[in-house]
C-alpha cells in the first residue's frame, strides 16, 4: 500500500527486489502497472514508458491497451532525443516507440506534414506495437472543424492592455503566417478602445467576419454579451463567471485551471492534508475560494492558510505561524520564565504533507529557502506557474529545487515542438517582458480554436496553452503539463491524468511494505 501514502520512490526500489518470473500473468500486470505508476509519480517518464512497454503485451482488453499505448507515447514524446543515445534505451523498441512519439506531438501543428511522416512509419514499422493504436489515428480525421473564411480580431491597440494585446496578436499572426492549408482566412483587427465594443462587433459582422476573436478585457466582454444578440461566434479571450449566452465562448489563461490542475497533480501523488501560502491581493482571495473548493473536490482539507507581503524579502514569521512554529517559540518561551536553564528545538506541525504556494519565481526562492531553514523538507510544496518565469535561470531559480508546478506546454520544446514552438518563435517573444511570454502562446491557439469549437467537446485539442476542451457554459478548459524543480531548471513530469485503468494512487498497489 505505500503508493497510497506517496512513497513513490520507496515503492520503486521494492518493485525492484520482486522476481517477475516468479509472478503469474495477473501479478505480472499489477507489477508494471504499480511500476509505471510510482515511476511516472518520482518523474521517471523514461522508466514509466518501459515499464508499460512490458505490460502492452499482458493486456488482453482493448481500451486497457490503447489506454497503456496512449501513457506511452505521452512519456517519450516529453523526453528529449538525447536519451537515446544511450545505448541502454536503443532495446525493446524503445526508438521506434520514441519517434512515433515525436511525430505525434506535430500532430495539430501541421496536419500534411503529419501524415506523411505518420505513413512513413507505419511503413517501416509494420510490426510494431503501436501499430493498431497509430492507424486508428491515422484513419479517423483529426476533427470535421473548418477555419472560417474571414475572422475579425478585436484587441486593445491602446489603453493599460495594449501591450498584452500586442503579445496575444503576435502570437495569432505567428500561427497565421504558418498556417499553409488551402482555406486560411482573411483577419482584420479591430482596436476594443476607439468605439463601444457592440459597435465593434456589428461593425465587424457588416465586414464579412464569420467568426470574433475577442475581446480581452473581462469587461468588454460582459458589455459585449449584452449589447445584442451575437449573430457570429465570439471567442473571447478571458472568462466572466455565470456569463452564458448562446454563440459565445470563453478562452482563458484562468488561475481556476491552474489549481484544478495542481490540485490533481498533488492529489494523485498522494496528498491529503494541505496548508496554503498566498500573497496579501484582491486576487488571491479568489485564490484562496479556488483552492479550498477544488482541493475539497479531490477529498483534501485545508488545515490552515497564511498570505505574505510580496513587497518584503523576508518571509519567516509568516512560515513559522503556518507551520505552527511560533507557538512553539512562545510556549518554549514560557517556560523559560519558570525553568531558565531548559533547552528545548521548536517543533513544528507533522500533520500536513502538502504546502500550496502563490508566488513568483523572486518571492518563491526565498519562501523555498526559509521553508528548507525550518527543517519542512518533508512537506512536499506544489506552486501555481508562476513560479516559472518561463525563461530557463538555472544559476538564479536553484533555490526553488524541489517545487513541483503545472503550466503550459508550449514553455516547453519536449511537450510543445514543430515550427510554433517557443524555441522556434524566439525571435519574437524576446521583443516582450516575460510576464507576457504566455499570451503567446494564448494567441497561437485562439487561431487555430478557430476550426475546433464546433468539435472541441468530442475531440480535443493539443494547444500551445494546453491539452483543451470545451467545459460546460462553453468555457475551454485546459489541461496543463507538470515539471519540477532539479538543479535549478524545470524537469517534466508529465500531463495531468486519472491513473490508468487497474492503477490507483489513494486506494493501494501492487506493493506491500
Amino acid at each position: 500500500m505505500l503508493l497510497s501514502f506517496g512513497e513513490a520512490e520507496f515503492a520503486a526500489n521494492k518493485l525492484k527486489a520482486i522476481d517477475i518470473g516468479q509472478l503469474s500473468i495477473g501479478d505480472k500486470i499489477k507489477f508494471y502497472q504499480s511500476s509505471a505508476f510510482s515511476y511516472s509519480l518520482t518523474g521517471n517518464l523514461l522508466e514509466s514508458a518501459k515499464a508499460r512497454i512490458a505490460l502492452d503485451p499482458l493486456l488482453t482488453k482493448a481500451v486497457e491497451r490503447k489506454k497503456n499505448q496512449s501513457l506511452i507515447l505521452e512519456s517519450l514524446g516529453l523526453l528529449p532525443e538525447s536519451i537515446f543515445h544511450n545505448p541502454q534505451n536503443q532495446t525493446a523498441g524503445l526508438p521506434e516507440w520514441f519517434a512515433a512519439a515525436k511525430i505525434l506531438s506535430t500532430r495539430n501543428q501541421n496536419p500534411a506534414s503529419f501524415n506523411a511522416s505518420l505513413s512513413a512509419w507505419r511503413a517501416a514499422n509494420s510490426q510494431h506495437p503501436a501499430n493498431i493504436y497509430l492507424t486508428n489515428i491515422e484513419n479517423k480525421p483529426e476533427d470535421s472543424g473548418l477555419m472560417p473564411k474571414s475572422i475579425a480580431v478585436l484587441l486593445p491597440e491602446s489603453g493599460p492592455f495594449t501591450d498584452a494585446g500586442k503579445a496575444v496578436k503576435a502570437g495569432f499572426l505567428a500561427a497565421h503566417s504558418r498556417d499553409n492549408s488551402s482555406n486560411k482566412p482573411v483577419l482584420r483587427f479591430y482596436d476594443t478602445e476607439k468605439s463601444k465594443i457592440g459597435d465593434v462587433y456589428r461593425n465587424a459582422v457588416s465586414e464579412g467576419a464569420k467568426l470574433v476573436i475577442g475581446p480581452l478585457n473581462k469587461e468588454s466582454i460582459q458589455r459585449l454579451a449584452d449589447s445584442a444578440p451575437l449573430t457570429i461566434p465570439v471567442l473571447a479571450l478571458n472568462h466572466v463567471p455565470d456569463l452564458n449566452k448562446q454563440n459565445l465562448y470563453q478562452f482563458a489563461l484562468s488561475p481556476m485551471d491552474d489549481v484544478a490542475e495542481i490540485t490533481q497533480k498533488a492529489a494523485s501523488d498522494g496528498h491529503k492534508k494541505a496548508l496554503l501560502l498566498v500573497p496579501e491581493n484582491e486576487q488571491s482571495k479568489r485564490l484562496v475560494s479556488y483552492f479550498t473548493s477544488s482541493w475539497q473536490n479531490q477529498n483534501g482539507s485545508i488545515l490552515a492558510k497564511k498570505s505574505y507581503n510580496p513587497k518584503s524579502d523576508d518571509y519567516s514569521s509568516v512560515i513559522k505561524k503556518l507551520l505552527n512554529v511560533a507557538e512553539s517559540e512562545d510556549r518554549f518561551r514560557k517556560v523559560l520564565s519558570y525553568y531558565p536553564a531548559a533547552k528545548s528545538v521548536p517543533r513544528k506541525r507533522q500533520d500536513a504533507d502538502v504546502l500550496f504556494l502563490s508566488a513568483y519565481s523572486k518571492e518563491g526562492r526565498i519562501i523555498n529557502s526559509q521553508l528548507q531553514l525550518q527543517q519542512a523538507g518533508n512537506l512536499s510544496v506544489y506552486a501555481m506557474p508562476t513560479i516559472f518565469s518561463g525563461i530557463v535561470d538555472s544559476i538564479g531559480d536553484n533555490p526553488l529545487n524541489g517545487i513541483t508546478f503545472c503550466d503550459m506546454p508550449w514553455l516547453f520544446d519536449a511537450a510543445y515542438s514543430g515550427d510554433l514552438s517557443m524555441t522556434a518563435l524566439r525571435e519574437t517573444w524576446s521583443q516582450f517582458p516575460n510576464t507576457y511570454i504566455r499570451l503567446l502562446a494564448m494567441g497561437i491557439d485562439a487561431y487555430h480554436l478557430g476550426a475546433k469549437l464546433s468539435t472541441l467537446t468530442a475531440s480535443p485539442y493539443p494547444g500551445a496553452t494546453g491539452n483543451l476542451t470545451m467545459a460546460n457554459g462553453n468555457r475551454i478548459k485546459r489541461a496543463l503539463v507538470c515539471a519540477k524543480f532539479n538543479m535549478g531548471q524545470p524537469e517534466l513530469i508529465g500531463f495531468t491524468h486519472s491513473p490508468a485503468d487497474g492503477e490507483t494512487s489513494k486506494t493501494g498497489s501492487f506493493v506491500n511494505p
